[in-house]
């Protein structure tokens, strides 16, 4: 079960960093201008983007433990 929701935890975050990473890129794309409102968005896609780096280091650890555990990976 820890294995499970480590390999959920370590998605969700991998998910979560490209898709900030795509919507920040596309804004610049689309304003062709960088301004307060562009500026205000990224600092909430930051956010998501720290927090998605946090699911994968939070999956890591908890795939870790599982193998330790039961030593079993899931890959």
């Amino acid at each position: 079960m820890l294995g499970l929701i480590g390999f959920t935890l370590h998605t969700v975050g991998e998910v979560m960093v490209g898709f900030t990473a795509i919507m920040v890129h596309h804004r610049v794309w689309k304003e062709h201008r960088i301004d307060s409102r562009v500026f205000e968005e990224m600092k909430i896609e930051r956010k998501a983007g720290i927090a998605g780096l946090l699911f994968i280091i939070i999956g890591f650890v908890l795939q870790i433990i599982n193998a330790f555990l039961f030593e079993s990976f899931i890959y």
